[in-house]
């Protein structure tokens, strides 16, 4: 296993290459089955504060991980060695796990038939000629313009830029072998406002595969510094039971903890407050979550899931009622069911939403909180509790009033769903979950 001199599209036939040799030294040695992913990927970070270069940083990285299987007996192994030393004592590690391990009736490959087979090109490869001199200068003009927004911004905590690109393969004893390069750009801008005594922190940035079509680094710098400036002044509400409006960026957070409870690993643990919830109404008739893995260029697609079966659209809520789970092959057999090829997580979640935007939001709700930050990991994932540290905006008669700081906002996941409003048409297109502004018609906001 050689080093691979480029980490594009041309490195595929490379780490094909490298993947047949693993996968054949697996078998020499004695295992029944066997999977593996190899990769190669680099990137330049660059940060800046104060006007000052803090870091640039250059990585570049290889390696591999293979899985193993002697019978129902599972063992993995990786590394970021290469050479075929590197080869045989990982394939070794892995099979000296795999002889000790319990046996699983579930272990194993996908079923053959189930490989994918036609993988449509996404365009996921955009690299960006940037040198470390342009990507300082950029961040260096992100911060300019969020100093010079207002005399209120006081100082930076770091504007960094970050360029990564990279070619990832997998194979297995199937016969199945597929891969593909990929990039991922982002600049992000944070800074910090100062008024009568008060120090308030805030953020703005922006990612996509293509460098050249990130948001202007002036406009990321204003952004975060009117972000900053707009919450000067805040102050705890009294504890109320009020509806809640959760910005964009935000409301990703609340699918994606709905996600994870009809995730097969959650289910099969029973470890999720939805066990069992297939067929149920969990949302408002007129609400669908669904997937589209094959949208060229978008941050979440990808042709084939982690056990290498053809990823394809699909809903996971249709008309409120939870119509599918997401499941890998593994927690498929686990629960009886069929992989919806989903190993590895959910490619490109769109939610439905009205043509309200977030401003019309606030005029329904009336009088309420606007959560734009969230602290804390207060989920409780077997109950669906969920209290989270919260900061944003006081509303009344739909208008925004004053800024919030140190509050609490709790309720259950599964009201929360039930209890959805509106989701606004202000989509957030920076994630992988694609979802505007979400109105939520109460939850306990505990303050002062």
């Amino acid at each position: 296993m050689s080093a691979v001199d480029s980490v594009g599209p041309e490195a595929v036939p490379q780490l094909q290459a490298q993947v047949e040799q693993i996968i054949a030294e697996a078998k020499k040695q004695g295992a029944s089955a066997c999977e593996v992913a190899v990769s190669v990927e680099q990137g330049l970070s660059t940060s800046v504060r104060q006007g000052d270069v803090e870091t640039v940083e250059f990585n570049r990285d290889q390696g591999f991980g293979i899985t193993l299987y002697v019978g129902q007996r599972k063992g993995s192994a990786s590394t970021s060695a290469s050479g075929d030393a590197a080869i045989r004592e990982t394939v070794a590690a892995a099979l000296a796990i795999a002889k000790h391990a319990s046996e699983d009736e579930a272990a194993g490959l996908a079923d053959a038939g189930l490989m994918a087979r036609d993988l449509p090109q996404l365009d996921l490869y955009h690299a960006w000629a940037i040198s470390p001199e342009q990507a300082i200068e950029q961040a260096l003009r992100c911060e300019a313009a969020a100093f010079a927004t207002d005399t209120r911004i006081k100082n930076a905590d770091g504007t960094t830029l970050n360029t990564h690109q990279g070619c990832r393969v997998y194979g297995n004893s199937h016969g199945f072998i597929a891969g593909y390069a990929s990039t991922r750009h982002s600049l992000s801008c944070v800074m910090i406002a100062e008024d009568g005594g008060q120090m308030q922190r805030d953020y703005w940035y922006d990612v996509n595969r293509q460098g050249e079509l990130l948001a202007d680094a002036a406009g990321i710098g204003q952004r975060a510094a009117l972000r900053a400036i707009s919450r000067l002044g805040a102050r705890p509400v009294p504890t109320c039971e009020v509806p809640v409006l959760f910005s964009a960026e935000l409301a990703t957070g609340l699918f994606g903890h709905f996600l994870a409870a009809i995730s097969g690993g959650n289910l099969y643990r029973k470890s999720s407050f939805l066990e069992g919830s297939l067929g149920q109404q969990l949302f408002p008739d007129w609400l669908s979550l669904d997937e589209r893995p094959h949208i060229p260029r978008a941050l979440g697609s990808s042709a084939f899931d982690g056990d290498g079966l053809a990823t394809y659209a699909k809903s996971f809520v249709d008309g409120g009622e939870l119509v599918s789970y997401v499941l890998g092959t593994y927690s498929g057999r686990k629960l009886g069911m069929p992989s919806t090829a989903n190993a590895g997580g959910v490619h490109n979640l769109f939610v439905s939403h009205g043509a309200e935007d977030q401003q019309a939001l606030l005029k329904r709700m009336g009088r309420g909180l606007l959560v734009t930050e969230l602290m804390g990991q207060g989920l409780n994932m077997v109950t669906g509790d969920y209290s989270r540290g919260a900061g944003g905006f006081w509303v009344e008669n739909g208008e925004i009033q004053f800024p919030v700081q140190e509050v609490t906002i709790a309720g259950n996941l599964r009201d929360m769903f039930k209890q959805i409003v509106a989701v606004g048409n202000d989509l957030e297109l920076r994630s992988n979950i694609r979802t505007g502004s979400v109105l939520i018609e109460k939850m306990t906001v505990a303050g002062s």
